[in-house]
Protein backbone atom coordinates (compact mmCIF):
# COMPACT_ATOMS: atom_id res chain seq x y z
CA UNK A 1 0.00 0.00 0.00
CA UNK A 2 1.35 3.28 -0.71
CA UNK A 3 -0.11 5.61 1.57
CA UNK A 4 1.68 8.82 0.47
CA UNK A 5 0.51 8.32 -3.35
CA UNK A 6 -3.06 7.34 -2.14
CA UNK A 7 -3.75 10.47 0.15
CA UNK A 8 -2.18 12.22 -2.72
CA UNK A 9 -4.69 11.29 -5.32
CA UNK A 10 -7.38 11.41 -3.23
CA UNK A 11 -7.24 15.18 -2.26
CA UNK A 12 -6.32 15.60 -5.75
CA UNK A 13 -9.62 14.13 -7.33
CA UNK A 14 -11.43 15.67 -4.61
CA UNK A 15 -10.41 19.26 -5.29
CA UNK A 16 -10.88 18.87 -8.74
CA UNK A 17 -14.80 18.25 -8.42
CA UNK A 18 -17.38 20.79 -7.58
CA UNK A 19 -20.56 20.51 -5.71
CA UNK A 20 -22.59 21.08 -8.11
CA UNK A 21 -20.43 17.78 -10.18
CA UNK A 22 -22.50 15.75 -7.28
CA UNK A 23 -25.44 17.30 -6.83
CA UNK A 24 -24.15 19.31 -3.56
CA UNK A 25 -25.65 22.68 -2.96
CA UNK A 26 -22.51 24.69 -3.36
CA UNK A 27 -23.20 26.98 -0.61
CA UNK A 28 -22.02 30.69 0.09
CA UNK A 29 -18.51 30.48 1.50
CA UNK A 30 -16.32 27.93 0.89
CA UNK A 31 -12.71 28.50 1.56
CA UNK A 32 -11.93 24.69 0.19
CA UNK A 33 -11.13 24.34 -3.32
CA UNK A 34 -13.56 21.32 -4.33
CA UNK A 35 -15.46 19.25 -2.12
CA UNK A 36 -14.83 19.66 1.34
CA UNK A 37 -13.38 15.81 3.19
CA UNK A 38 -16.96 16.00 5.01
CA UNK A 39 -18.67 15.86 2.14
CA UNK A 40 -16.86 13.20 -0.18
CA UNK A 41 -16.92 10.90 3.34
CA UNK A 42 -21.03 11.16 3.32
CA UNK A 43 -21.23 10.61 -0.51
CA UNK A 44 -19.20 7.56 0.18
CA UNK A 45 -21.03 6.36 3.30
CA UNK A 46 -18.05 6.58 5.74
CA UNK A 47 -17.17 8.47 8.95
CA UNK A 48 -15.62 11.85 8.35
CA UNK A 49 -12.40 10.82 10.63
CA UNK A 50 -12.00 8.03 8.70
CA UNK A 51 -11.50 9.37 5.45
CA UNK A 52 -9.52 12.67 6.77
CA UNK A 53 -7.09 9.78 8.15
CA UNK A 54 -6.60 8.53 4.62
CA UNK A 55 -5.84 11.45 3.37
CA UNK A 56 -3.04 12.26 6.44
CA UNK A 57 -1.56 9.11 5.68
CA UNK A 58 -2.45 7.60 9.13
CA UNK A 59 -5.54 5.38 7.78
CA UNK A 60 -5.64 1.57 7.71
CA UNK A 61 -5.48 -0.23 4.44
CA UNK A 62 -8.76 0.56 2.84
CA UNK A 63 -11.23 -2.84 2.45
CA UNK A 64 -12.43 -3.24 -1.45
CA UNK A 65 -16.19 -2.64 -0.13
CA UNK A 66 -14.06 0.91 0.85
CA UNK A 67 -12.23 1.95 -2.18
CA UNK A 68 -15.33 1.30 -4.34
CA UNK A 69 -17.29 3.64 -2.34
CA UNK A 70 -14.93 5.68 -3.02
CA UNK A 71 -14.68 5.01 -6.63
CA UNK A 72 -18.28 6.24 -6.85
CA UNK A 73 -18.18 9.37 -4.59
CA UNK A 74 -15.35 10.94 -6.40
CA UNK A 75 -16.72 9.95 -9.87
CA UNK A 76 -14.14 8.26 -10.65
CA UNK A 77 -13.62 5.76 -14.62
CA UNK A 78 -12.76 2.65 -15.01
CA UNK A 79 -9.05 3.41 -15.34
CA UNK A 80 -8.70 5.57 -12.02
CA UNK A 81 -10.83 3.43 -10.08
CA UNK A 82 -8.46 0.48 -11.12
CA UNK A 83 -5.94 2.75 -10.09
CA UNK A 84 -7.25 3.60 -6.46
CA UNK A 85 -7.34 -0.21 -5.64
CA UNK A 86 -3.44 -0.62 -7.13
CA UNK A 87 -2.33 2.07 -4.88
CA UNK A 88 -4.05 1.05 -1.85
CA UNK A 89 -2.41 -2.25 -2.28
CA UNK A 90 -5.72 -3.91 -3.61
CA UNK A 91 -6.45 -6.28 -6.57
CA UNK A 92 -8.26 -3.69 -9.34
CA UNK A 93 -11.98 -5.74 -9.78
CA UNK A 94 -12.36 -8.23 -11.91
CA UNK A 95 -14.62 -7.17 -15.45
CA UNK A 96 -17.63 -9.52 -13.59
CA UNK A 97 -17.01 -7.35 -10.54
CA UNK A 98 -17.21 -4.07 -12.20
CA UNK A 99 -20.80 -3.60 -12.83
CA UNK A 100 -20.88 -2.32 -9.39
CA UNK A 101 -18.99 0.70 -10.17
CA UNK A 102 -21.68 3.29 -11.97
CA UNK A 103 -20.52 5.10 -14.91
CA UNK A 104 -19.66 8.29 -13.91
CA UNK A 105 -21.49 10.06 -16.82
CA UNK A 106 -24.78 8.58 -15.77
CA UNK A 107 -23.80 9.38 -12.38
CA UNK A 108 -23.63 13.41 -13.21
CA UNK A 109 -27.01 12.93 -14.91
CA UNK A 110 -28.61 11.86 -11.69
CA UNK A 111 -26.84 14.14 -9.71
CA UNK A 112 -28.69 16.90 -11.39
CA UNK A 113 -32.20 14.91 -10.57
CA UNK A 114 -33.44 16.24 -7.48
CA UNK A 115 -37.36 16.60 -8.37
CA UNK A 116 -38.35 13.43 -10.00
CA UNK A 117 -37.70 9.85 -8.85
CA UNK A 118 -34.45 8.36 -10.63
CA UNK A 119 -32.40 5.22 -10.05
CA UNK A 120 -29.71 3.18 -11.85
CA UNK A 121 -29.41 -0.28 -12.75
CA UNK A 122 -27.33 -2.90 -13.74
CA UNK A 123 -28.79 -5.23 -16.78
CA UNK A 124 -29.25 -7.59 -13.83
CA UNK A 125 -31.80 -5.68 -11.96
CA UNK A 126 -29.15 -4.56 -9.60
CA UNK A 127 -29.89 -1.14 -7.89
CA UNK A 128 -26.49 0.65 -7.98
CA UNK A 129 -27.45 3.83 -6.61
CA UNK A 130 -31.17 6.36 -6.67
CA UNK A 131 -31.73 9.39 -5.47
CA UNK A 132 -33.81 10.34 -2.30
CA UNK A 133 -36.83 10.86 -4.31
CA UNK A 134 -36.48 7.28 -5.09
CA UNK A 135 -35.99 6.25 -2.43
CA UNK A 136 -39.17 7.28 -1.21
CA UNK A 137 -41.17 5.63 -3.58
CA UNK A 138 -39.38 2.19 -3.62
CA UNK A 139 -39.02 2.17 0.54
CA UNK A 140 -35.59 3.10 2.13
CA UNK A 141 -32.26 1.29 1.01
CA UNK A 142 -32.31 -2.80 1.65
CA UNK A 143 -28.89 -4.57 2.01
CA UNK A 144 -29.32 -8.09 -0.36
CA UNK A 145 -26.68 -9.75 -0.99
CA UNK A 146 -25.65 -12.35 -3.70
CA UNK A 147 -28.43 -13.36 -5.96
CA UNK A 148 -31.02 -11.45 -4.07
CA UNK A 149 -29.50 -8.37 -5.23
CA UNK A 150 -31.07 -8.48 -8.17
CA UNK A 151 -34.46 -7.54 -8.28
CA UNK A 152 -34.97 -9.91 -11.41
CA UNK A 153 -34.42 -12.39 -8.76
CA UNK A 154 -36.10 -11.35 -5.90
CA UNK A 155 -39.41 -10.41 -7.90
CA UNK A 156 -39.32 -14.54 -8.47
CA UNK A 157 -38.61 -15.57 -4.99
CA UNK A 158 -39.67 -12.93 -2.72
CA UNK A 159 -43.84 -12.30 -2.74
CA UNK A 160 -43.09 -8.72 -0.83
CA UNK A 161 -41.06 -7.36 -3.88
CA UNK A 162 -44.53 -7.69 -6.18
CA UNK A 163 -46.35 -5.69 -3.84
CA UNK A 164 -45.58 -2.14 -5.41
CA UNK A 165 -46.75 -3.36 -8.91
CA UNK A 166 -51.07 -3.62 -9.01
CA UNK A 167 -52.44 -7.26 -9.15
CA UNK A 168 -53.21 -6.62 -12.86
CA UNK A 169 -49.89 -5.36 -14.13
CA UNK A 170 -47.46 -8.19 -11.80
CA UNK A 171 -47.76 -10.41 -14.88
CA UNK A 172 -46.88 -8.36 -17.32
CA UNK A 173 -43.81 -7.33 -14.82
CA UNK A 174 -42.67 -10.91 -14.91
CA UNK A 175 -42.45 -10.87 -18.77
CA UNK A 176 -40.04 -8.00 -18.97
CA UNK A 177 -38.16 -8.75 -15.79
CA UNK A 178 -37.55 -12.27 -17.96
CA UNK A 179 -37.05 -10.68 -21.11
CA UNK A 180 -34.20 -8.32 -19.60
CA UNK A 181 -32.42 -11.14 -18.31
CA UNK A 182 -32.38 -13.13 -21.63
CA UNK A 183 -31.20 -10.07 -23.34
CA UNK A 184 -28.28 -9.52 -20.64
CA UNK A 185 -27.78 -13.48 -20.60
CA UNK A 186 -27.37 -13.68 -24.83
CA UNK A 187 -24.38 -10.86 -24.33
CA UNK A 188 -23.04 -11.75 -21.13
CA UNK A 189 -22.78 -16.07 -21.86
CA UNK A 190 -24.42 -18.96 -20.05
CA UNK A 191 -20.96 -18.82 -17.60
CA UNK A 192 -22.02 -15.21 -16.32
CA UNK A 193 -23.48 -14.08 -13.07
CA UNK A 194 -26.64 -13.57 -15.49
CA UNK A 195 -26.27 -17.58 -16.39
CA UNK A 196 -25.97 -18.10 -12.87
CA UNK A 197 -29.52 -16.05 -12.59
CA UNK A 198 -31.40 -18.25 -14.82
CA UNK A 199 -29.81 -21.66 -13.22
CA UNK A 200 -31.13 -20.92 -9.99
CA UNK A 201 -34.32 -18.65 -10.91
CA UNK A 202 -35.25 -22.04 -13.47
CA UNK A 203 -35.05 -24.05 -9.94
CA UNK A 204 -36.64 -22.07 -7.71
CA UNK A 205 -39.99 -20.49 -9.75
CA UNK A 206 -41.67 -22.29 -11.86
CA UNK A 207 -42.54 -19.12 -13.32
CA UNK A 208 -40.09 -17.79 -14.02
CA UNK A 209 -38.95 -21.72 -15.69
CA UNK A 210 -42.43 -21.10 -18.08
CA UNK A 211 -41.79 -17.47 -19.18
CA UNK A 212 -38.12 -18.19 -19.76
CA UNK A 213 -39.33 -21.21 -22.40
CA UNK A 214 -40.83 -17.97 -24.36
CA UNK A 215 -37.40 -16.22 -25.69
CA UNK A 216 -38.69 -13.02 -25.76
CA UNK A 217 -35.54 -10.30 -25.58
CA UNK A 218 -35.76 -7.09 -24.44
CA UNK A 219 -33.71 -4.18 -22.87
CA UNK A 220 -37.10 -2.16 -22.48
CA UNK A 221 -40.44 -3.77 -22.17
CA UNK A 222 -42.73 -0.83 -21.24
CA UNK A 223 -42.22 3.17 -20.53
CA UNK A 224 -45.41 3.52 -18.91
CA UNK A 225 -46.59 1.99 -15.56
CA UNK A 226 -48.58 2.02 -12.38
CA UNK A 227 -46.83 2.00 -9.11
CA UNK A 228 -48.68 1.40 -5.54
CA UNK A 229 -47.11 3.40 -2.61
CA UNK A 230 -48.04 1.92 0.91
CA UNK A 231 -49.70 4.95 1.65
CA UNK A 232 -50.45 7.33 -1.36
CA UNK A 233 -52.10 4.54 -3.56
CA UNK A 234 -51.13 4.13 -7.24
CA UNK A 235 -48.69 6.66 -9.02
CA UNK A 236 -48.83 6.30 -12.51
CA UNK A 237 -45.26 7.09 -14.41
CA UNK A 238 -43.45 7.38 -17.47
CA UNK A 239 -40.54 5.58 -17.51
CA UNK A 240 -37.33 7.03 -19.63
CA UNK A 241 -34.05 4.99 -19.71
CA UNK A 242 -30.46 5.96 -21.22
CA UNK A 243 -28.00 3.50 -21.01
CA UNK A 244 -24.53 3.27 -21.23
CA UNK A 245 -23.05 2.58 -24.26
CA UNK A 246 -22.14 -1.01 -23.43
CA UNK A 247 -25.70 -1.35 -22.24
CA UNK A 248 -24.74 -2.73 -19.38
CA UNK A 249 -26.22 0.03 -17.02
CA UNK A 250 -29.28 2.43 -17.31
CA UNK A 251 -30.72 5.21 -15.69
CA UNK A 252 -34.32 5.23 -15.30
CA UNK A 253 -36.45 8.33 -14.91
CA UNK A 254 -39.75 8.84 -13.46
CA UNK A 255 -42.00 11.45 -14.37
CA UNK A 256 -45.09 12.44 -14.39
CA UNK A 257 -47.56 15.15 -17.05
CA UNK A 258 -47.95 18.49 -15.07
CA UNK A 259 -50.95 19.30 -13.18
CA UNK A 260 -51.88 15.74 -13.01
CA UNK A 261 -52.81 13.04 -9.38
CA UNK A 262 -49.74 11.86 -10.53
CA UNK A 263 -47.63 14.64 -10.68
CA UNK A 264 -48.47 16.11 -7.36
CA UNK A 265 -47.93 12.72 -5.67
CA UNK A 266 -44.51 12.77 -6.94
CA UNK A 267 -44.82 16.48 -5.41
CA UNK A 268 -45.53 15.15 -1.81
CA UNK A 269 -43.13 13.00 -2.04
CA UNK A 270 -40.16 15.16 -2.83
CA UNK A 271 -41.55 17.30 0.58
CA UNK A 272 -41.93 14.08 2.97
CA UNK A 273 -39.00 11.73 1.59
CA UNK A 274 -39.04 8.45 3.82
CA UNK A 275 -41.57 9.62 5.94
CA UNK A 276 -44.30 7.79 6.25
CA UNK A 277 -48.18 8.50 7.21
CA UNK A 278 -49.95 7.04 10.14
CA UNK A 279 -53.28 7.22 7.73
CA UNK A 280 -53.14 6.51 3.79
CA UNK A 281 -53.34 9.77 2.03
CA UNK A 282 -54.56 7.94 -1.18
CA UNK A 283 -56.45 4.69 -1.96
CA UNK A 284 -54.02 1.68 -1.54
CA UNK A 285 -54.75 -1.70 -3.33
CA UNK A 286 -53.91 -5.03 -1.17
Amino acid sequence: MDRAELAAFLRRRREQLRPEDVGVLPGARRRTAGLRREEVASLAGMSTDYYTRLEQRRGPQPSEQILTALARALRLTDDERDYLFEVAGRTAPSPAATAAHVAPALLRVLDRLSDTPALILSNLGEVLVRNRLAEALYGGPAEHTGLARSEIYRWFTDPRERLIYPEHDRDRQSRALVANLRAAHGSMGPNSRAGELVRALTRESEEFARLWERHEVAKRFEDHKVLVHPQLGEIEVDCQALFTEDQSQALLVLTAPPRTEAFEKLQLLAVLGNERFDEPVGPVRE
